[in-house]
């Protein structure tokens, strides 16, 4: 029997609804894990449920390592390769100072904006860099949310 062409359009039935997002959640986890596993792929996926509950998946580590992977090659700077660490470890140590001083006048700029100043005063590439901080603590805030969440309910449901 094939299935039919499925409308992309909300399921309004809320029983449904939550049923096909239990199902296409699993199905996605498990692409998300067999393309890992398959082509050796490094892979993170965030998903975040109608009630705000956080489900995660993140293969080789951790999703804290895979976040600070993509800050680094999102800045236009890719890992260097184990190689070039060894081969240059005097100039990698200097750009790093300076990157960290950059983002350290980035974050202190955010600051000063999210206390009442005013955004003219950074450039475009200051506040991408600063919503990209402001995105991981705002998953950081969430997962840890969840987690005080979950170890609550299991209190009460075990005691």
């Amino acid at each position: 029997m094939a299935r039919g062409k499925v409308q992309m359009k909300r399921i309004e039935n809320s029983v449904h609804r939550q049923v096909t997002f239990c199902k296409r959640r699993s199905g996605l986890l498990k692409k998300a894990k067999e393309l890992s596993v398959l082509c050796d792929a490094e892979i993170g996926v965030f998903i975040f449920s109608a009630h705000g509950k956080l489900y995660e998946l993140a293969t080789n580590g951790n999703m804290q390592g895979l976040i600070e992977r993509y800050m680094k090659s999102s800045r236009g700077t890719s890992q260097p390769e184990p190689a070039a660490i060894e081969t240059q470890p005097d100039m990698d140590a200097k750009e790093e100072i300076n990157m960290l001083k950059q983002e350290i006048e980035i974050l202190q700029k955010g600051l000063r904006y999210m206390f009442g100043g005013c955004a003219a005063e950074m450039t475009l590439d200051e506040l991408t860099e600063l919503e990209k901080h402001l995105e991981i603590w705002i998953y950081q805030i969430r997962s840890t949310k969840f987690n005080l969440s979950f170890d609550i309910n299991v209190c009460h449901l075990h005691p």
